[in-house]
């Protein structure tokens, strides 16, 4: 079952980049990590702000909504992921926004992306 749950997770991954290109974002880094300290799903820029995505799947809603699964304790986690990012990158951004991207796979594919979640 996990390995179906890692193919379920990256193949949002690839429909989020898809989606969030379509709507201007430049993709910068795809599951960045650090030193096991927590994961970003996807960095990227827009115009002169970076922006910090956690994408959430699933194949059907039996297990509840994509975006149940972000709670206070990853937001947090991507916080602290976000603030070791930025000491390791040097460029100068004008903002910083989090956001999270829901997919739902069946009986559509249904994409849905947040802005500002912190």
């Amino acid at each position: 079952m996990k390995s179906q749950n890692k193919d379920t997770g990256r193949h949002g991954e690839e429909l989020a980049r898809e989606y969030l290109q379509k709507k201007g974002l430049k993709i910068l880094h795809t599951n960045w990590q650090i030193h096991n300290q927590g994961e970003i799903d996807i960095i990227a820029e827009q115009r002169n702000t970076l922006v910090f995505i956690e994408v959430k799947t699933r194949s059907s809603l039996d297990f509840g909504n994509p975006l149940e699964a972000i709670d206070n304790k990853k937001l947090e986690q991507m916080k602290k992921t976000a603030l070791l990012f930025l000491s390791q990158n040097k460029k100068h951004y004008d903002n910083i926004r989090f956001d999270a991207v829901s997919i739902l796979l069946k009986p559509e594919i249904k994409i849905y992306h947040l802005e500002n979640i912190v």
